[in-house]
């Protein structure tokens, strides 16, 4: 485990339901890590967040969680405007659905998906969910020796 850092992990959420939103500030929390998380909810103004990032010179997330089923544009379009775009294209993905898909999988896969999974049912998953993305924040933050 890499030591703490003293700057919170950045986490941009794009889901367009609430109660998943709730369940993963909850998870999040349980961990006891200063975090900070912004929310997008639905997949145009995802894609016009990703687009104006070149414009912006804002502290840029660890990590980002997405809904491959969001409203006005579906979470493949936008990890494709994601990954195009050079300031976000170093960014882990988690994907996450509601139907998990062999094909969908494979797709978000090839453009580099760090997790791909299923919505968790249970509290505790996630919980333990809300620990991998952690993790990945904490290795993105991690000093890099030389």
């Amino acid at each position: 485990m890499n030591p703490p850092s003293e700057h919170p992990a950045i986490i941009l959420a794009i889901e367009d339901n609430p109660a998943d939103i709730y369940l993963l500030r909850h998870a999040l929390d349980q961990h006891g890590e200063e975090y900070e998380m912004e929310v997008i909810d639905d997949g145009e103004e995802a894609i016009n967040f990703v687009n104006r990032q070149r414009k912006l010179h804002e502290a840029k997330p660890c990590v980002i969680v997405l809904d491959l089923h969001l409203p006005k544009h579906d979470g493949k379009a936008v990890l494709e405007a994601i990954r195009q775009e050079p300031l976000l294209a170093h960014i882990q993905v988690v994907a996450l659905t509601s139907v998990a898909a062999p094909a969908d999988e494979d797709q978000v896969r090839e453009l580099g998906v760090s997790i791909y999974t299923a919505k968790p049912t249970h509290l505790d998953d996630w919980i333990m969910l809300a620990g991998r993305i952690l993790e990945i924040c904490r290795e993105d933050r991690s000093p890099v020796l030389v």
